[in-house]
C-alpha cells in the first residue's frame, strides 16, 4: 500500500453509505435510503468523492480493511457497490463480483457478518447474488439462510421488509435458474444472448432496476 493509500479510511465509506438520519426507523425512509443507492442516485457523489478509492479497492490496496467486521463491511462496498456507479454501462462495473463474493462468503464464516446491523448485512447477500458464475444457484442457498437472519433481526418497523427481501431473491434466484447469469448485462459483456434472454432483455424488468422505491 503507498503512502497516499493509507488516507483512505473505511469510514468515511460507511459514514457516506450508512447516514446518521435515522432511516432505520421507519420502513417508508429505508426504502428511499436504499432506492437512492441501488438505483443510480449517488452516482455523482460516488465518482466525485471515491473514484481514487474504488480504484485502489479494485486494485487490491484496500484489503487489509477486512480485517474488522466493519472494515470488511467498507470494503465489500468499494468492490460491489461503489464500481457500478463509477464504471456504470461498462464491463468494469462488474470487475470486482468475485472479489466481494469472496469477501462476502469470507465474512460469513468468520462472524463478521453476524456484527453488524441488518441493514449493513443487506449488502453482503447483493454482492452474492450479484456475482455471476457456476456456484450462483448454489450461493442462494447461503443467500436464503443469511436473509432469514436478517429478518428475525430487523426493528419492528420494519418488519414489512422480510417479504419484500423474500420475494427479492427469489426473482433474482428465478432468472439465474432460467439463464444461468443476468442477461441484461450481455449488450455490456457483449455477449451474444439467446432468443429466451433477447425476449427477457426486451421486457426490461430486470429483479435489479426497480422503477421505485420500496414501500
Amino acid at each position: 500500500m503507498t503512502t497516499e493509500n493509507l488516507a483512505f479510511d473505511p469510514k468515511d465509506v460507511l459514514d457516506f453509505w450508512f447516514p446518521d438520519t435515522g432511516f432505520w426507523q421507519s420502513s417508508e425512509a429505508f426504502g428511499e435510503w436504499i432506492f437512492r443507492r441501488m438505483q443510480g442516485g449517488v452516482d455523482a457523489h460516488i465518482c466525485e468523492n471515491f473514484a481514487d478509492l474504488t480504484t485502489a479497492a479494485a486494485q487490491g490496496l484496500l484489503d487489509s480493511w477486512a480485517q474488522t467486521p466493519r472494515g470488511r463491511l467498507a470494503l465489500l462496498l468499494a468492490l460491489d457497490q461503489f464500481p457500478r456507479s463509477l464504471w456504470r454501462g461498462t464491463p468494469g462495473a462488474y470487475a470486482q463480483d468475485i472479489k466481494a463474493n469472496l469477501v462476502a462468503l469470507e465474512g460469513i464464516e468468520n462472524g463478521h457478518f453476524t456484527a453488524l446491523q441488518p441493514w449493513e448485512r443487506l449488502f453482503y447477500v447483493i454482492a452474492l447474488s450479484h456475482c455471476e458464475g457456476p456456484d450462483h444457484l448454489a450461493r442462494f442457498d447461503v443467500i436464503d439462510r443469511v436473509t432469514e437472519e436478517i429478518i428475525a433481526d430487523l426493528p419492528p418497523a420494519l418488519a414489512p421488509l422480510g417479504d419484500q427481501l423474500r420475494a427479492q431473491h427469489k426473482s433474482v434466484r428465478d432468472v439465474i435458474e432460467r439463464f444461468g447469469r443476468h442477461p441484461h448485462r450481455n449488450p455490456i459483456y457483449g455477449r451474444v444472448s439467446t432468443p429466451q434472454e433477447l425476449a427477457y432483455i426486451e421486457t426490461g424488468d430486470f429483479p435489479h432496476v426497480k422503477s421505485k422505491p420500496a414501500s
